[in-house]
């Protein structure tokens, strides 16, 4: 719990989250304080059954902004919910209807479902000729075939690979997809969300996500556990799987890329009543450096694939840049795990400027018109350690960021995605008056209960805990700063779950955590058992997740799935997994039920300001605030001006992320014309060169030791201005500039 001090941690300390396959028995630990963790949980199935445990850890509690985290509403008793008639109208939760009026409702939803079902598999499926007649699917053997490009709830899907299943969606939602107009956005993921081509409230339509952890962005893995130096990251995952060669080598990785998330876990999705996807990825999806051991690019090919399947579902997507050259925090799912090396030390300035390049490639890829609707939030970088990293340097990168996405999307609503910002662990209350005008900004928070002292309390005893501990907040970040959006949280109470803490990393609760003394309060197992879980668990965890939706009001839960143990055949950390939830029944199968769960009598009352949404204002930040966070920053931690330090310089010539270039699809659909994919850069006028090593200067490893000596500086220039956003056409295909 934090004390008021500020030595939570150890600078530079690890803070390892983990998702594998988990062939030991389980970690344990439980906590009922008001803690948000660093990190995550989320678990992936390698080849031959060996998967990764995700981790979500820090080696020291911690307690992001307690004050913060205190709210005088009135709760509702446990296991109740008080709705209110407010929220009735914008959010229409089930709760909050009456039998008669969801009977007539429900009869008007049916018929019109259906209705448009039919409409809609008539129209899509008939294909007019070229002498002007129409051709319909269920003709005779000799007739034209046809595709078939959207449906509804019933209807069936051929995947790539040619497997098949039902789509089944309870809540209105249909599927579209064509492959001769593959850049069409118009699928909807329930009736209550708005189609890919309709405006999104935001606000008002509540962002309903899930995290896809441990997929592109894998975290620890017990495979190759046994090796002299075991893969307790990607990076030593890496270096473990390239020396593997009779195992296939670092290719190994692609395999896990294929199978752990597929088509059917989009679909899935959208049927959970989810409309929002959080997808992280490590930035060697782009670029790595020769010394680096990632995998470079091939993920950028299921990025391509998540975008296309949430396109189909009419699920938005949050692209989440989870790593940063030299690490932003020195935890596991950075990428290494180790010290924090960027911001920090003697690479620190050369880590953010290449860390600006990927931002900068990113966001002109999402921001083109083949993309915008459907990548439409940018997180630009996962949990720095603002502590030690410094809110002078971290709000000067994230402005610097800010205006690069602009320039690549263009100001206001509509053009390029929102930016999400995490707040570093500062707290709420530091964000406050920061970034005013700023055009479409949503501040981004992990709240997590898993990661403080542990207690002996049953499950029940935690159900109004969010309410609490996060209710308050919310509210009043969205009245003072703006959207806020929960990109992480999960159903965990303590710390039990199999290398939750990090591999063999123990765990508070059953008192053999490594990396500070903790008293046993018990054993994990009625925790991790989730096959025993009795039917008063069921509830209890039910109603903890639905008091968490209605604090939180956006947000995104971490994760969406977790592969089963290589040993115990089953998932050892249920309170990470939304997918084993909803099978196992402690999960709500309509998230809408959480409205009213807090019992909040005084919520936050949308619209937000014009300015936060896109509209008058957007984008005129005030003066004092720019000049404030210059870049490059006055200073950073340990090593003073970035003028001292190693750099890069910005005459390297522009990288275009490809796109889908091979269109796979299923057997028997036929593709008659080429879509344009798009050149990878939307922007022509942003055609300044990348952040490149000056040709003749040596440069220290990426992630060398902040507290290493800073070298003689090599003669070099240095771009020390600010970007500025620019002008940006009407929405146009044209080839990538040249530096």
């Amino acid at each position: 719990m934090y004390d008021g001090s500020s030595n939570y941690y150890a600078s530079g300390a690890g803070q390892p989250r983990y998702m594998a396959s988990q062939p030991y028995g389980d970690n344990g630990g439980s906590q009922p304080y008001y803690n948000e963790s660093f990190a995550h949980s989320q678990q992936s199935m390698l080849p031959g059954g060996n998967a990764s445990t995700y981790n979500l850890n820090e080696n020291r509690s911690y307690y992001d902004d307690p004050a913060a985290f205190r709210d005088n509403v009135a709760l509702a008793p446990v296991g109740q919910n008080r709705d209110l008639s407010e929220k009735n109208e914008l959010y229409a939760s089930p709760k909050a209807k009456s039998q008669r009026k969801a009977k007539i409702i429900g009869a008007l939803v049916g018929f019109v479902v259906i209705a448009g079902a039919v409409v809609a598999i008539l129209y899509f499926t008939v294909i007019k000729k070229k002498d002007g007649t129409s051709t319909s699917g269920s003709a005779g053997k000799n007739s034209t075939t046809l595709n078939v490009v959207s449906g509804a709830s019933g209807s069936k899907i051929t995947m790539e690979n040619g497997t098949s299943f039902t789509y089944t969606n309870p809540f209105g939602g249909y599927w579209y997809y064509d492959p001769n107009d593959p850049y069409k956005s118009v699928a909807r993921p329930q009736e209550w969300s708005p189609a890919l081509n309709e405006t999104f409230k935001y606000g008002i339509d509540k962002i309903r996500g899930v995290n896809l952890g441990g997929w592109l962005n894998p975290e620890p893995f017990m495979q190759y556990l046994n090796n002299p130096t075991p893969a307790v990251d990607e990076w030593t995952l890496c270096e473990n799987m390239a020396q593997d060669t009779a195992g296939g080598g670092l290719n190994q990785l692609e395999e896990h890329y294929k199978t752990f998330i597929t088509e059917k876990d989009f679909a899935e999705i959208a049927a959970a009543g989810l409309n929002y996807i959080r997808l992280p990825i490590g930035y060697w999806a782009i670029e790595k450096r020769p010394n680096e051991p990632f995998l470079e690019g091939v993920s950028w090919t299921y990025v391509l694939k998540a975008i296309k399947w949430a396109r189909k579902y009419g699920l938005r997507i949050n692209l989440d840049l989870h790593t940063m050259p030299g690490s932003q925090n020195g935890w596991n799912h950075s990428g290494k795990m180790g010290k924090i090396g960027f911001l920090r030390g003697p690479m620190g300035y050369a880590n953010a400027q290449r860390a600006l390049n990927h931002i900068r490639i990113l966001a002109e890829f999402i921001s083109q018109p083949q993309y915008k609707d459907v990548v439409t939030m940018f997180g630009v970088m996962n949990e720095p350690l603002g502590s030690d990293i410094g809110k002078a340097p971290l709000f000067a990168f994230y402005l610097e960021a800010y205006n690069i996405v602009r320039a690549a999307g263009g100001t206001g609503e509509g053009n390029g995605p929102w930016i999400s910002m995490h707040n570093g662990f500062l707290g709420n209350s530091e964000w406050i008056g920061s970034f005013t005008n700023a055009d479409r900004v949503t501040l981004d928070q992990h709240p997590y209960l898993a990661f403080s002292q542990p207690n002996a309390d049953p499950m029940e005893a935690f159900i109004n805990v969010p309410c609490k501990a996060w209710g308050q907040s919310t509210n009043d970040t969205q009245a003072q700063f703006g959207l806020y959006n929960a990109g992480e949280f999960s159903l965990a109470v303590n710390d039990c779950g199999l290398f939750l803490n990090e591999v063999n990393g123990g765990s508070r609760y059953e008192g053999d955590y490594i990396h500070g003394a903790s008293t046993r309060i018990g054993s994990c197992d009625p925790w991790t058992d989730y096959q025993n879980y009795d039917a008063q668990m069921k509830a209890s965890i039910k109603s903890f997740a639905l008091s968490s939706m209605d604090a939180l009001q956006n947000y995104f839960f971490w994760t969406w799935k977790i592969g089963p143990s290589a040993v115990s055949g089953k998932v050892e950390s249920p309170a990470w997994s939304y997918q084993l939830g909803l099978q196992e029944g402690y999960m709500p199968e309509d998230p809408r039920e959480a409205a009213g769960a807090c019992g909040n009598t005084n919520p936050w009352q949308p619209p937000l300001q014009p300015w936060q949404t896109g509209g008058a204002g957007a984008g005129d930040i005030p003066q004092t605030f720019l000049a404030s966070y210059t870049w490059p920053p006055t200073s950073l931690t340990t090593v003073g001006p970035p003028a001292g330090l190693p750099s890069y310089t910005p005459t390297g010539s522009i990288i275009t992320l490809k796109p889908e270039t091979a269109t796979t699809t299923a057997s028997g659909v036929k593709i008659t014309k080429t879509a344009d994919p798009g050149s990878g850069w939307n922007n022509p006028k942003d055609n300044a060169g990348l952040y490149v090593e000056i040709e003749g200067c040596g440069y220290l490893d990426t992630y060398v030791d902040p507290a290493a000596a800073v070298p003689a500086l090599c003669v070099q220039s240095r771009d020390v201005s600010r970007r500025a956003p620019e002008p940006v056409p009407s929405p146009a295909i044209t080839p990538p500039p040249t530096a």
